[in-house]
């Protein structure tokens, strides 16, 4: 029961990091309707800047992950106006090609920044703490609170802000939301940015517990895309869900079964879901 109770944390943990990821890509997704290759090296990069700003700029590590996702969203609004906004009438496959031209992009600058070895981040937060008999990192509880956090503060901003409420119109509607006056372009500069400064937190806040490399968000990009095709292709609630089921079933099986077998637990739930529901599990078909 022990074992149990302390994968279940891991798991958690682990479905924070990957709701935070996949929310971002969602988000894109809903609005621009292409998918972000880029976003598993968008992860990465958000990882090195907070190691560069914990490490090398002496900042404390929560506001070494806020100068992160400042950072990356800047960068967000950046890749809009100059890769992506050019291409608005042009066919998705020339935004998909895009970002894979950034991708690789920004593989090439971390390794040519920081060279293509291994990287630790050291924890800030060190200790465990016992939950029912269970031990605990300290880490992983600060990524549970501070996902659950990030995404009721998500919420907010969605259901109640301006921009918030304009980025949901464009997803339902983006012509009849264009008709009343709102201005997709801005909408498609805040969702970028919001997109990047979330995958940029994930990445801080798991950055101590994984080996910082040039490849990181190879696996974190392939587990993404499963987990919002899981939950259905641009919806919120399907995000979230997918990215906690994924991961305490990656979690379970890994140490129940075998390492492999927790890789393919993720894409044996994803087909049996598609299998029943094709559109995921909040998916609806599209009306483009």
């Amino acid at each position: 029961m022990t074992l149990f109770i302390q994968q279940l944390a891991n798991g958690l943990a682990l479905g924070g990091i990957y709701c935070l990821a996949a929310i971002g890509l969602t988000l894109v997704f809903g609005v621009l309707g292409f998918p972000n290759l880029a976003h598993g090296a968008l992860y990465m990069l958000g990882a090195y800047l907070t190691y560069f700003f914990l490490t090398d700029a002496g900042m404390p590590y929560v506001v070494a992950i806020l100068a992160a996702a400042a950072v990356l969203a800047f960068l967000g609004v950046v890749l809009e106006r100059l890769v992506f906004h050019p291409l608005r009438n042009a066919p998705h496959t020339h935004h998909m090609i895009a970002t894979v031209g950034v991708m690789f992009f920004l593989v090439a600058l971390v390794q040519e920044v920081w060279g293509t070895g291994f990287l630790r981040m050291q924890s800030p937060v060190g200790g465990q703490v016992s939950v029912l008999g269970a031990q605990v990192s300290w880490q992983r509880i600060i990524i549970i609170v501070t996902a659950v956090v990030v995404l009721l503060l998500l919420t907010w901003f969605l259901k109640r802000s301006p921009h918030g409420q304009a980025i949901e119109a464009i997803e339902q509607d983006r012509t009849g939301a264009a008709l009343v006056g709102i201005n997709p372009s801005m909408v498609s500069m805040v969702t970028f940015a919001v997109s990047l400064a979330l995958v940029a937190i994930a990445a801080g806040l798991v950055a101590p517990i994984n080996l910082l490399s040039p490849g990181m968000g190879d696996a974190l990009g392939l587990t993404v895309f499963a987990i919002i095709i899981l939950g259905g292709l641009g919806s919120l609630p399907g995000a979230i869900v997918g990215g906690f089921s994924i991961a305490i079933a990656e979690v379970m099986a890994s140490t129940y079964i075998s390492v492999a077998a927790g890789e393919a637990a993720i894409f044996v739930i994803l087909i049996a879901v598609l299998a029943i529901k094709p559109t995921g599990i909040f998916g609806t078909v599209a009306q483009r």
